[in-house]
């Protein structure tokens, strides 16, 4: 019998993107361009100056191969501390059975409504898919979520798994449907602002078509969804990853199996007194936050109306269960997440920390010890541990290429190419263009400053609008967040999934051709039309 050849590992695909990203270093020449700070929107950003770029020596890359995985780590220290410290936090909440609890009471919930005829002849999967989706590409398209997603693949790959579909489906809901929104990109400060604001354009101008964009957008990507899960509804081994899940249904399986008893100790009382104690003092030491969404700002008493909540939904979800107060710990935990990134600027390390908080107190209302609680933490931390190797892996393939000083040189022949080109095939190649940098710099807040000072001014010179190379960059930025390896968000959402890169890719692929293409069409009117505020 012939023998089946494996696809690579997905760490075999990251180093060898290192070993290409190193040779490139031997035949690109070097070259850079000139730096200089400049206020974007109140913040500080280093942006290229025009027309500075010159050739200089490149510093060819060899046993820096080996040394990758170290900078790497180093680099994206703080994506790997999340992961890590997400991956023991959630270990504890799926100890505690809570998240099982949650789902079941879901899926109870979501099965009776099936009894209208009209949410029978929809299907309430369909329905629950697409509502979960709009609120991550909402979340996408105004405050840039991105990173935040991996805390949550963790919730609703389960949630996927127990309603009869795959990975791919859990990964979607919130992954995917926060990369479609930042494609979208109606309010995020990190792309739609600064690149706005480097083009020298009144900070988030044209949302009236790029709301058109984001709605176009999201009705294909969830439409794309729910065509696959209706492909894999009834022949579940259609999936990519049916034999890869099998570790997601064996544990579905382990745990459904388990009884659940239903109790609540003194601790989780202790616990909400605590919590509720904590949520009064912030709610009077800040009475009102300033919730920024885009270049609107509107105070709220955003803690006291939590403090109150929880007080309330606290000491009745204690009264069903301590399952139930700990789901209720999840729930205020994704609200502060929302109100601390929206309102007080948070970021993966306060992220990080409310989540571990989130652990330790469901731990402790569990009543587990303190020793169960370490013991608990280690065993996520160890079995989320190969997401964070990789993700260190593929942050040494833009180590490889900035210390081999290309960088540059590719980003001045990519933009050298347009050329003599006409308004159509500039934008046009503009977005491809994006579209390429986005596999060496994945940031879109780094590219926009790297790329924006150069894309405008070259706008200028052929008669193209700011806007359309606004939109360019943005549409170029946001779907290839969804594909490129040297994302850490990418490459840590797959590894908490479970989901091989070489799977997704598959999955993935005829996927990006459609958004790809969707965005070349929805680049025509930013040339033949005057559209408000282009």
């Amino acid at each position: 019998m012939a023998s089946v050849k494996k696809f690579p590992h997905t760490y075999v695909i990251v180093f060898a993107l290192i070993v290409i990203a190193a040779v490139l270093t031997w035949i690109v020449p070097g070259g850079t361009y000139q730096r200089h700070m400049m206020d974007v929107n109140g913040s500080q950003r280093e942006v290229i100056s025009g027309d500075s770029f010159s050739y200089a020596d490149n510093e060819p890359q060899s046993w820096q191969v080996f040394s990758a995985l170290f900078d790497g780590f180093v680099d994206k220290a703080d994506i790997i501390a999340f992961i890590l410290l997400i991956g023991g936090a959630f270990w504890i909440l799926n100890n505690s059975k809570a998240i099982d609890v949650g789902i079941m009471a879901f899926l109870s919930a979501t099965r009776k409504t099936e009894k209208l005829a009209i949410i029978k002849s929809i299907g309430i999967d369909n329905i629950v898919v697409t509502l979960i989706m709009l609120m991550f590409s909402i979340f996408g398209a105004t405050f840039g979520m991105s990173e935040e997603t991996i805390a949550f693949v963790i919730i609703f790959v389960p949630l996927s798994i127990s309603m009869g579909y795959d990975s791919i489906v859990g990964l979607s809901m919130c992954f995917v449907a926060a990369a479609l929104g930042f494609a979208g990109a109606l309010l995020n400060p990190f792309t739609i602002g600064i690149a706005q604001g480097i083009s020298h354009l009144p900070l988030f101008s044209g949302i009236e078509y790029r709301f058109v964009c984001w709605i176009i957008i999201n009705i294909t990507g969830i439409s794309y969804v729910l065509w696959y899960m209706k492909k894999i509804r009834h022949s579940p081994e259609k999936s990519p990853v049916y034999h890869d899940d099998e570790w997601w249904r064996n544990r579905q399986q382990e745990e459904s199996s388990a009884t659940i008893d239903y109790y609540t100790p003194r601790s989780a009382w202790i616990v909400w007194l605590l919590l509720t104690a904590a949520f009064a003092w912030y709610a009077i030491k800040l009475p009102y936050t300033q919730l920024t969404i885009g270049n609107l700002t509107v105070n709220w008493p955003v803690l006291p109306i939590f403090a109150f909540g929880f007080l309330i939904t606290g000491w009745l979800s204690l009264r069903k269960s301590v399952h139930f107060f700990i789901l209720d710990l999840l729930l205020f935990t994704i609200l502060l997440l929302i109100a601390g990134v929206m309102g007080y600027g948070w970021y993966v390390m306060e992220i990080a920390t409310l989540f571990l908080a989130l652990g330790i107190f469901s731990g402790i209302a569990m009543n587990y010890s303190a020793n169960t609680i370490t013991k608990l933490f280690l065993e996520g931390v160890k079995d989320i541990t190969s997401a964070a190797l990789v993700v260190g892996l593929a942050g040494g393939i833009i180590i490889i290429l900035n210390r081999g000083m290309v960088i540059d040189t590719l980003l001045h022949s990519l933009s050298s190419s347009m050329a003599d080109l006409g308004n159509f095939a500039t934008v046009g190649s503009m977005y491809l263009i994006q579209t390429a940098i986005n596999i060496f710099i994945p940031s879109g807040s780094a590219k926009a400053a790297l790329t924006m000072p150069i894309m405008s001014q070259f706008s200028d010179l052929i008669g193209l609008s700011r806007q359309a190379t606004v939109m360019a960059f943005q549409f170029g930025d946001g779907f290839t967040n969804m594909i490129t390896p040297t994302s850490g968000v990418l490459i840590g959402a797959l590894g908490v999934a479970r989901i091989p890169y070489d799977k997704w890719l598959k999955w993935v692929t005829p996927f990006m051709i459609i958004l790809i293409i969707l965005g070349f069409l929805l680049l025509i009117p930013t040339v033949t039309m005057q559209l408000n505020g282009f």
